[in-house]
């Protein structure tokens, strides 16, 4: 500035002096006499300006423009470099901070939850005869299929109770066939009875016998009525002993056939109970233990938030750690459809096929469940965050580059990102690891996280 304050006195000494030799030679011309060296102009009128007037005037007017723009362009000049060189400084002294744009989550996300592998049907395998182990033909781990033959008991007083039911069904037969016979002669009399009774009935209207005989013939004919009407009910109580006789053969030779203990279904033998010569109590003892493995399930706990993606028909993959990466495809068969009160979860039961038998009933496994969303959530890194007292808020970089701390609604974590519900717009840029340097108001010069920014060079190096 002191430059410039030295250089406008010179310009205007210039301009005197030039100021002073015009007004010099006006006063030369204004001495010559009218007439000398050739005839002149009238006295009367002024002498026209020579065409060195005229140039001096121009050159003073061409001059004075100049200096007029030098006087006025040039101090605003360096006042705009000035400024800039400011804007600059501040610039480089700025903070460097590393953002991230916000984006949405993608529209589907995989839910990956824990879940116990359980066979599809698991029954114990028990006696309904009492006896001894009298044979064993399977052991632990065997496979089986369904009516295959387990174990076999010897129960020697079952089979004396089945001698015992056929007798007595024997003699229930008889009395049937005895009582049948008592009915077919009770029917013979009561035909006699009513024969006689009619007999008397038409001598006693001719007056040949009197009413008390032909009253005893008729009495007669009721009572062999009534003596056939009691014998068919003896022989429907009969039919019913030979019924329930047989019955009672029939549960026992049922009883009996359980004493080939057989397979409920295919399967693989989980539990051996019993050995050669073992006691068996009727519906006491267990024998074995079949679980079916050619399909197992799965029972997952799906979280509320995501309760309503899973649906019956959806696809699963399940991997299991100790079988190096290998994934099973399942499908969702069944849920709940309500939610746990205690826990929020939604319980859900996915099948898979094992045909190859490496899954087995009682393993931990990850099922991984694809599920859509219909309006996906913004998604930040988890080290943007910054915790208050009143709230958890992230550090935005506004399009001025300068910081501004927005408070925000956390959404599902998942561990290095985190959804945010609300307080975000997409495209916005949020500082990570956000240290003391970033505060409220502080213009910054922002680096996305994929790129490194350059280090300041050292004494003698080089950026």
């Amino acid at each position: 500035m002191k430059l410039m304050e030295t250089d406008i006195p010179k310009k205007e000494s210039t301009e005197d002096r030039l100021r002073a030799e015009i007004e010099a030679l006006k006063r030369q011309l204004e001495e010559q006499k009218p007439g000398q060296g050739h005839a002149g102009p009238d006295p009367q009128k002024p002498a026209p300006p020579s065409p060195v007037t005229l140039g001096a005037i121009l050159l003073f007017g061409v001059i004075a423009l100049v200096g007029a723009f030098f006087a006025g362009f040039v101090p605003h000049s360096r006042r705009e470099t000035m400024l800039s060189a400011e804007a600059t400084a501040q610039s480089e002294s700025a903070p460097i901070v590393t953002v991230v744009p916000v984006v949405r989550s993608p529209g589907t996300v995989n839910l990956v939850l824990p879940g116990n592998i359980q066979a599809v049907a698991e029954a114990p395998v028990l006696s309904r005869a009492s006896g001894y182990v009298k044979k064993r033909t399977v052991d632990i781990g065997d496979r089986v299929t369904a009516g295959q033959l387990l174990a076999e008991i010897e129960a020697p007083e079952l089979d004396a109770q089945v001698k015992q039911a056929r007798s007595a069904a024997r003699q229930a037969q008889s009395g049937l066939e005895q009582t049948l016979a008592n009915l077919q002669q009770g029917k013979t009399n009561q035909e006699l009875a009513r024969v006689t009774a009619s007999r008397w009935s038409n001598l006693e209207k001719k007056g040949v016998v009197s009413r008390q005989e032909n009253d005893n013939y008729r009495a007669q004919f009721e009572a062999q009525t009534a003596n056939v009407q009691a014998l068919e009910k003896a022989v429907a109580a009969a039919r019913d002993n030979v019924s329930g006789a047989e019955a009672n053969v029939g549960r026992l030779l049922d009883l009996q056939a359980f004493k080939m203990v057989r397979a409920p279904f295919s399967g693989v033998i989980t539990l051996r109970n019993v050995d050669v010569g073992t006691l068996i109590t009727e519906s006491n003892t267990l024998l074995f233990r079949i679980a079916q493995t050619n399909i197992l399930r799965t029972y997952v706990n799906v979280p509320q938030v995501n309760a309503d993606a899973v649906h019956v028909g959806q696809e699963a993959q399940i991997r299991v750690a100790d079988l190096h990466g290998k994934q099973f495809t399942g499908k969702v068969t069944r849920t709940s459809n309500s939610l746990d009160p205690t826990t929020r979860t939604l319980l859900a039961e996915i099948q898979v096929p094992n045909q190859g038998g490496s899954l087995l009933p009682g393993m931990y496994a990850q099922v991984d469940l694809t599920t859509a969303r219909s309006n996906p959530p913004l998604l930040i890194p988890g080290d943007t965050l910054v915790v208050r007292p009143d709230g958890t808020q992230v550090a935005i970089v506004t399009d001025d580059q300068v910081i501004h701390f927005q408070r925000i609604e956390l959404g599902r974590d998942y561990g290095d990102r985190v959804e945010v519900i609300s307080g975000m717009q997409p495209g916005q840029k949020v500082v990570v690891n956000p240290g003391d340097t970033v505060r409220e108001g502080v213009k910054v010069k922002p680096v996305l996280l994929k790129e490194k920014p350059a280090a300041p060079a050292g004494p003698g190096g080089s950026r």
